[in-house]
């Protein structure tokens, strides 16, 4: 297979993947919003940066707003990792593969990137958010549910996942670092009410309100979401599932290329096996900002060993 439509698949789904996750981004922070007395614009501060956006959004804008923010966030062109840049993205590469894809799947990335466009073609007021966040978060899951019902189970299908799942590990980080950046007026509300209902907000975000539920069967606590979210192999948006999920599928590539084994499947297994054998404990004390900081920039590592070793631009 030539490296440029494996590139293409890989960035279609990591767009896709990408723009739901914003959305997410933008829905843990309204939610933690919720929480706070005032306007809250300076919450937004943290979401920008676990964003990773956040100089960016300095460049053009003069002061820091709630609504500047989300707007930066959703549907502003000159931001590469707003949710419409990467519809826009992800259907380009689509399009670039198009020969690669079933129509069904064609079909579910084309009317996605209709809707959207024409739903984020003018500045949203706060109460729209909730629908259009659902919107979003639908139109990927069809792509999704598309592709996996339809496509042949080959390299092209194991690029598509690759490229999904190191993006979920690397926003499922984000949005947990949402709740390190958005921080408790004090250190002594740390286990309060409001800091249980900033950890349920987390949890809502990312669909896994009542899973958790039926994990672990008690109140919301820090340590179980942080377990959940990171160490669970069962949750789908955990980081220990998103790396079960990697290195089965470079495991299919390598069969297919008959045994090949690259510096990508060792830096995907030592990744995996760190999160089977660690302890949320071991977690908390290194620091969950620390520890996530750390796990983006290994994820972002993979990321790069994948397109060279596999000559995505050749």
């Amino acid at each position: 297979m030539l490296g440029r439509t494996a590139n293409g698949l890989y960035w279609m789904f990591r767009y896709i993947e990408r723009g739901e996750n914003i959305a997410r981004l933008i829905d843990a922070g309204l939610r933690m919003s919720l929480t706070r007395s005032g306007t809250g614009d300076d919450d937004w501060d943290g979401v920008l940066q676990s964003a990773g956006v956040r100089e960016a959004y300095d460049e053009g804008h003069a002061k820091l707003t709630r609504a500047d923010a989300i707007d930066y966030l959703l549907r502003d062109l000159s931001n590469p990792s707003s949710v419409m840049s990467c519809i826009d993205s992800g259907r380009n590469n689509a399009r670039m593969v198009r020969t690669a894809l079933t129509r069904e799947t064609w079909e579910a990335t084309n009317e996605c990137w209709i809707e959207l466009k024409a739903l984020l073609s003018k500045r949203l007021k706060a109460a729209e958010m909730p629908e259009v966040i659902d919107v979003i978060k639908r139109r990927a899951g069809l792509i999704r549910g598309a592709f996996h019902g339809s496509m042949l189970r080959n390299e092209l299908y194991n690029f598509a996942r690759i490229g999904t799942f190191i993006e979920r590990a690397d926003n499922t980080s984000r949005i947990l670092d949402v709740k390190y950046y958005v921080l408790l007026p004090s250190i002594s509300q740390v286990g309060s009410s409001i800091d249980n209902v900033q950890w349920e907000s987390i949890l809502r975000s990312v669909s896994a309100h009542r899973s958790y539920s039926w994990a672990y069967d008690e109140e919301y606590k820090a340590a179980n979401i942080a377990d959940f979210l990171i160490l669970n192999g069962q949750m789908p948006r955990s980081l220990a599932y998103c790396y079960e999920k990697i290195v089965s599928n470079l495991g299919y590539i390598s069969s297919s290329y008959g045994g090949e084994r690259l510096s990508a499947h060792d830096t995907a297994d030592a990744i995996r096996t760190s999160l089977q054998t660690r302890q949320i404990k071991d977690v908390m004390d290194q620091g969950l900002h620390e520890f996530l900081e750390d796990f983006v920039n290994r994820n972002n590592q993979l990321g790069m060993e994948i397109s060279d070793g596999y000559r995505f631009y050749v």
